[in-house]
This record gives C-alpha cells, sequence and structure tokens, in this order.
C-alpha cells in the first residue's frame, strides 16, 4: 500500500503541481547532503520520512466482504489507520524558483482533503474506503522538522509537511457459513418415557384419539380413588 500512495502522489504532483511539465523530477530521495550536491535538474522531493498509527482512527469490530450477487462471503476485521508523513522540498538554482514550485504544489494540495478518485489506489475504492491528507499542519510534540534535517545531515531548507492517513488491512478473514435454507429444527426426547419430537419446529400435542385414552384412563383412576377414599370415612365413622 505504501508503494502505492507513492505512486499516487507522483501522479498527482506531476499532473496538477507541475501542469505536466517534464523538466521537474518528481522523485522520493531521502534529501542527504550527498543527494543535494548530485542534483543537477529542477526537482521536487517527496521524503516519506514517519510512519505510525492514527490510533484516534482504530475500530472495534468486523465488515462484511461481500460477492457480486451480494452474499456474504467472509468477515474481515476493520482497517488500521496509519499516517505516511512526507517531507515536500523543492530544489533549484535560485530559491525564488523553489518558492515558486512549493507554492504550486501548496495549491495543488490544498485542494483536496483526501487523494482524489483518478489517484487513489484501487484497493481502497473497491472497498468504498479513502485516504484522506492534511497540508502543513504542525509536527507532533515529540518530533520537529529541525530534528529530521538533523538527522538527514542536510542543512534546514523550506518545507511543506503532508500527511495522508492511509487505511489498511489486517490481511486476516474468517469464511461465512452458508446461507441458511430451512428454518430451525430441534430434536426433543423425553428421558422418563422415552417420548421423541424429532425435527419439530415446535412441540406438537398427541393425537386426539391418544389425547381422549388419556383423558378416560385419568378418569376412572380418579374414580376408583375417590370410591377408596369414601369406604375409608365410612368404616372410620362406623
Amino acid at each position: 500500500m505504501i508503494s502505492q500512495i507513492d505512486e499516487a502522489l507522483r501522479t498527482l504532483v506531476r499532473a496538477e503541481a507541475l501542469d505536466g511539465a517534464s523538466d521537474v523530477e518528481v522523485v522520493l530521495d531521502a534529501p542527504t547532503k550527498d543527494w543535494a550536491a548530485r542534483r543537477n535538474a529542477p526537482t521536487v522531493n517527496l521524503y516519506l520520512y514517519d510512519i505510525r498509527e492514527d490510533l484516534r482512527r482504530r475500530e472495534v469490530g468486523v465488515r462484511d466482504r461481500l460477492g457480486p450477487d451480494g452474499a456474504v462471503l467472509g468477515r474481515i476485521p476493520a482497517p488500521r489507520y496509519f499516517k505516511l508523513s512526507y517531507l515536500v522540498t523543492a530544489w533549484t538554482q535560485r530559491p525564488e524558483d523553489e518558492h515558486r514550485l512549493l507554492a504550486a504544489l501548496l495549491n495543488c494540495l490544498l485542494r483536496y482533503d483526501a487523494l482524489p478518485p483518478h489517484v487513489v489506489p484501487g484497493v481502497l475504492t473497491d472497498n468504498g474506503l479513502v485516504a484522506p491528507l492534511t497540508i502543513g499542519l504542525p509536527p507532533p510534540e515529540d518530533r520537529a522538522f529541525a530534528d529530521v534535517w538533523t538527522a538527514l545531515g542536510g542543512e534546514l531548507k523550506p518545507s511543506i509537511d503532508l500527511v495522508v492517513i492511509v487505511p489498511m488491512a489486517a490481511g486476516l478473514e474468517e469464511a461465512a457459513g452458508p446461507p441458511v435454507r430451512e428454518g430451525l429444527y430441534v430434536t426433543l426426547a423425553d428421558r422418563v418415557d422415552g417420548g421423541t419430537d424429532e425435527r419439530r419446529h415446535q412441540h406438537q400435542p398427541p393425537e386426539p384419539a391418544a389425547a381422549a385414552s388419556s383423558g378416560a384412563a385419568t378418569s376412572a383412576t380418579s374414580t376408583a380413588s375417590g370410591g377408596r377414599r369414601a369406604r375409608a370415612r365410612k368404616r372410620a365413622g362406623g
């Protein structure tokens, strides 16, 4: 994904900031002192100097991956967002020309809150994602631009801080089960008399004949029990 963002930025700068000019190079090199000494043509340098996760955008949960027919094929974790910080500089023989290039770069990049659709990598557009960008914001408290130049071994130079926030997938996916084609069935078993309900949507009562037979047996049992209780009371009273 990083190389795709690199190429998207180069395409955007060439087409809009430089208006297709072929005499200005667009590179991704570290602007060290040795590199600056070897440079012999007008150059715009997009140097990626920092990569870190944007924790404010971290999400919890999963997203459905859909097939062409809309069926769920799998579930993937929410993407993690990473901030790609670029040190944008212009290099010519005269400071005035460098400033004009920087102004053209600013005018180009300020038009967009995210990488435009015509340069954004297909892997993002295919999943309905965007890559937001910011221009010229103050650096984090734990880092200063002077520190970047010191680490590069070069002299401090006018620059633009460009940050592209890129959603990146973790590469994990859970396959979705087959679609449900029939309702839920339940099999029940009576642990006392062994009766069962096989693959039922719901319990079904006994047939009427069986219910009547069961009711008659219950009535006969109740009558016999009542007679025995009456004879017992008579003997006790006599």
